[in-house]
């Protein structure tokens, strides 16, 4: 084939080219054009979906570590020091007991003081227990609020701020208890303003509302945990009337008790007071006592008188609220009287088993609460006028209030009511002596009537830090002779803080006339 036909043949077949390459464009262009148009009709389509937004991940665990920096250094750890008495052991199971059946001065001295001696004694088979509570300071002058359980019966009270190096404690006093609601108030001399917590209103508070608990669980201290408050109102200690908790389940432990439940705003709304627990341990329920409670207990452990006054008329009603009750004895509401204290104001009055309450001074009562929270917060000697029901017919009696203390002395067990008047007293030397019986000072081979022998030494106190020990026998006092616990009695109520006081005493176990030694301090 020549060029010139060759030529002629491509010339041909390039139009047949353009038109296949044309039209497939034309395609490629036609496809794109529909899904472009599919993807801008989608696009143009308006949402009702609400745009999500992330809150910063730092706000709730600053807020917790913010209310933790402002409460930590208010919230004390407590150590407290207490005698256990009437723990009696068998021989062997003591260090200090010898088998070989010659114990020489400690038979003697437990012979009359039916327990074995040393400094883990206290005449009586006792021991010495430590325990740890918690605490928080709510005023700067050492005014410190925990529970009457973390220092009952203490003989020591030694409380630790956060700031304070290890092993530094400082000894503090109790200013007042109160029995109902379990909680203390105890104070701290320091010269420097310590940093005081701040109260809320525990009424503020709902279920749900998040809450911190601190204190020292298991003795450790500047403990914080979280939670919610769970319920409140909660009535957890049968016959209580005043012990109304706030449940949480914030994780509270042995230790814990006396240190504070609180709020969002770094407020102290509850004393975290007890936990509902088959094991002792945190099991996600809890209790504090609401700070309404706190502050009204506060207010009279520290006035004039360092105890809670409440009124009462004598009377008991059943705990819990039963509408059958009400309706076979009043009209459907109000409290039924089951019981009337003898000689009580409501005796006096004329009140029976089976009157049933409905108003105080013209102020309507439908609930057992609401009658004991008006009579309890009047004082003792006032009068009110009480609206009750007979057989269903109305009537009113005036009654006169009476302390509540002191009308139910017996079922509420106050130390003071049930104190042995017959058990040896406790001086502010912090000792408590007896007389020296003839059998002693015949074993002693001492003169008869002569002396007071030491049964127990207070830890932490003046003659401790004399090292005046149990079985000591004390002879004078400031070249005073002393041979009775009146005597003693009578020389330690004249001495007083800053002034020199000088024992002489004949030591434990010595039987020789001529073995006495001079123990020496200033009274603190």
């Amino acid at each position: 084939m020549d060029s010139g036909a060759m030529w002629m043949r491509i010339k041909a077949h390039r139009w047949a080219y353009t038109l296949s390459i044309l039209a497939t464009l034309s395609v490629g262009i036609l496809i794109g054009t529909v899904i472009s148009y599919g993807v801008k009709g989608k696009e143009g389509q308006k949402s009702d979906a609400t745009p999500l937004t992330l809150p910063s991940p730092q706000q709730m665990s600053n807020t917790f570590s913010q209310i933790a920096k402002q409460l930590e250094p208010s919230v004390v750890n407590i150590n407290t020091e207490s005698t256990i008495k009437n723990v009696h052991r068998r021989r062997g199971q003591n260090p200090d007991d010898d088998d070989s059946g010659g114990g020489g001065m400690d038979d003697f001295f437990n012979h009359f003081f039916g327990g074995p001696g040393g400094q883990g004694g206290s005449g009586d088979g006792a021991i010495r227990e430590r325990s740890l509570g918690s605490g928080v300071i709510v005023d700067p002058k050492g005014y410190i609020v925990t529970n009457r359980h973390v220092v009952e019966k203490a003989d020591r009270i030694r409380v630790r701020f956060e700031d304070d190096p290890p092993g530094v404690q400082h000894d503090a006093k109790v200013v007042g208890t109160d029995q109902e609601t379990d909680l203390a108030v105890i104070k701290v001399d320091l010269d420097r303003a310590l940093p005081a917590a701040k109260m809320g209103n525990s009424d503020s508070m709902q279920v749900g509302d998040w809450v911190l608990a601190v204190g020292s669980p298991f003795g450790l201290s500047e403990t914080v945990t979280a939670g919610i408050v769970s319920a409140k109102g909660r009535d957890i200690v049968p016959g209580r009337q005043f012990q109304t908790f706030i449940q949480t389940d914030a994780a509270i432990n042995p230790g814990n008790s006396g240190g504070p439940l609180v709020n969002m705003n770094g407020e102290v709304i509850g004393i975290n007071t007890a936990i509902l627990s088959e094991t002792n341990a945190y099991a996600g329920v809890g209790f504090a006592l609401p700070s309404k409670t706190v502050v009204d207990v506060y207010n009279q452990l520290t006035g004039p008188e360092h105890r809670v006054s409440r009124g009462s008329i004598g009377i008991q009603f059943d705990a819990v609220e039963n509408p059958a009750i009400t309706r076979v004895y009043g009209a459907g509401s109000g409290v039924t009287v089951s019981s009337v204290v003898a000689g009580s104001p409501a005796d006096q009055a004329g009140l029976k088993v089976g009157d049933t309450i409905t108003s105080v001074d013209s102020h309507k009562v439908s609930k057992g609460t609401e009658l004991v929270a008006d009579i309890a917060s009047r004082k003792p000697g006032s009068k009110v006028t009480l609206g009750f029901l007979r057989n269903g017919k109305p009537q009113e009696a005036s009654v006169t209030i009476a302390d509540r203390a002191k009308l139910f002395a017996a079922r509420l067990g106050d130390d003071q009511e049930n104190g042995d008047e017959s058990a040896p007293k406790q001086s502010k030397f912090g000792v408590t002596v007896r007389k020296v019986t003839p059998e002693m000072a015949d074993r002693l081979d001492m003169p008869v009537g002569k002396g007071v022998i030491v049964q127990d030494v207070k830890p932490g106190s003046f003659a401790e830090d004399v090292n005046l020990g149990r079985g000591d026998i004390v002879l004078e006092v400031n070249k005073q002779a002393v041979n009775s616990e009146e005597e003693f009695a009578k020389i330690e109520s004249s001495l007083k803080s800053g002034q020199d006081v000088v024992f002489l005493v004949r030591s434990r176990g010595s039987t020789r006339q001529d073995g006495t030694i001079f123990l020496a301090g200033t009274l603190p």
